[in-house]
């Protein structure tokens, strides 16, 4: 089961999809007869189609899809049913048959595209994000994404990240501190930023970006949640590893750490071997290929 607040979310991005493809009417409502070529077809007119995935791929999307039928059911005042073979999350090969639609023809030709659209981009950043998990087999470490999201796509990609195994960073600038170089300026400091962090919101964690191993010990000091070493080498970061460990026996407050910084999947378990707790990759999500999908009637 999505969360509400994911379900609500796919309301009004398949919403603003749909107007965006179909155009906006005077009450700013999906007007499904703007489909100029759909209207060639009679009403009357029902249709089977077939979604196909032609890469391998790891699925995600289905709710958007079926979001997109629901509501052009709405305005045509008809239902499309939707049989899936397949669930988020599922790895699948090329050439697979994903799901099965029926209904009124127009609505089928009409939603397509938007349909796809959503399916594409989240099956792309689902796969991306399994690949890199994978090259972390046998580790500690857990695979992050962050904010270098789609605009409009933000809560979609983050779920598509974790039907490909990987973990959600901080959703937004609301749930979790990110202290990083210009906010260590503005605040006067390490030590001060994470104080002022403490008295404003006891109850949510801190983070601190850092880019060397002086800012390092500054936050561990400090009393950073994590720590996130930014562009630091493979050799630094095994120091950092060490300096944290010694810290954390120390202390009864344990910090952890995050490598931040053009990731990529050739550098993943170099990082991982060294013994950092997370890896953040802004790719995940940015750097995303379309999985090839194809809509066809039988």
């Amino acid at each position: 089961m999505l969360p509400q607040a994911l379900l609500n979310d796919i309301k009004s991005t398949v919403s603003w999809a749909l107007k965006e493809d179909l155009g906006f009417n005077s009450d700013q409502a999906v007007c499904a007869t703007s489909d100029v070529t759909a209207m060639l077809i009679p009403i009357e007119n029902k249709a089977v189609a077939t979604i196909i995935c032609r890469d391998e791929s790891i699925v995600c999307g289905i709710a958007w899809v079926n979001e997109v039928f629901e509501q052009l059911d709405e305005t045509q005042h008809d239902k499309t049913n939707i049989t899936w073979f397949v669930n988020d999350g599922e790895k699948v090969k090329a050439n697979t048959v994903l799901c099965e639609l029926s209904g009124n023809a127009r609505t089928l030709l009409t939603g397509e595209r938007t349909a796809l659209n959503f399916l594409q981009t989240l099956s792309g950043t689902a796969t991306l994000t399994a690949s890199y998990v994978k090259e972390l087999e046998g580790g500690k470490t857990k695979l992050l994404d962050t904010r270098k999201t789609l605009p409009g796509l933000r809560s979609a990609q983050k779920y598509a990240v974790k039907c490909g195994g990987g973990n959600n960073h901080r959703i937004g600038l609301f749930d979790a501190y990110l202290i990083k170089e210009n906010h260590i300026a503005a605040c006067g400091g390490i030590d001060k930023a994470v104080a002022t962090a403490r008295q404003n919101q006891p109850e949510i964690k801190v983070e601190v970006e850092v880019e060397n191993m002086d800012e390092l010990n500054q936050a561990l000091n400090a009393g950073a949640d994590i720590i996130m070493l930014d562009n630091f080498t493979t050799a630094m970061i095994e120091q950092a590893v060490h300096i944290t460990e010694t810290h954390n026996q120390a202390n009864t407050k344990q910090a952890k750490l995050e490598v931040s910084g053009n990731m990529t999947i050739e550098t993943l378990k170099e990082y991982t071997k060294a013994g950092v707790d997370y890896i953040s990759s802004g790719a995940l999500t940015k750097h995303v290929n379309a999985i090839d999908l194809s809509m066809r009637f039988s």
